[in-house]
């Protein structure tokens, strides 16, 4: 099976345009009187595959080959999170990088859950060490 002129090349087109540097550097505009460029972290992958099949001998009962098989696929994708803009203002090219709340928020549970893991395995430990004070105490004194 053959494909119309220029139809083989069209995802080869998408994934080129997909992961141009257009992507990773947004179009500059002004803001309060400098010169802001965005960027982005764009990553991108492909996938294929492809498969055959073959057919069984027929059971009793059943004619001829059972089972054909055949196959194809395919597939790209691209990922675009935001990094952060430069700004340009009076000659001078400065940082600004983006926040992700999500992950900052993410971040400080993972921190709230290990500082109480911790004060609760301190608090246990105590416990422990004062149950084991008070035993030998009254071992001394009997």
């Amino acid at each position: 099976m053959t494909e119309p002129e220029g139809q083989a090349s069209k995802p080869i087109d998408a994934a080129r345009e997909a992961l141009t540097v257009r992507r990773v550097f947004g179009e500059p505009y002004e803001a309060g009187g400098a010169t802001v460029i965005p960027v982005a972290r764009v990553v991108g992958g492909a996938g294929m595959g492809y498969g055959s099949g073959a057919g069984r001998k027929p059971r009793s009962g059943e004619s001829g080959p059972i089972g054909e098989g055949s196959g194809g696929g395919g597939g790209f994708g691209v990922r675009a999170v935001p990094a952060g803009v430069f700004v340009l203002r009076g000659g001078e090219v400065t940082w600004k990088p983006a926040l992700n709340l999500n992950l900052a928020i993410l971040g400080g549970q993972v921190l709230a859950g290990v500082i109480a893991v911790a004060a609760a395995c301190t608090a246990r430990t105590r416990a422990k060490l004062r149950a084991r004070e008070m035993v030998l105490g009254r071992a001394r004194r009997g």
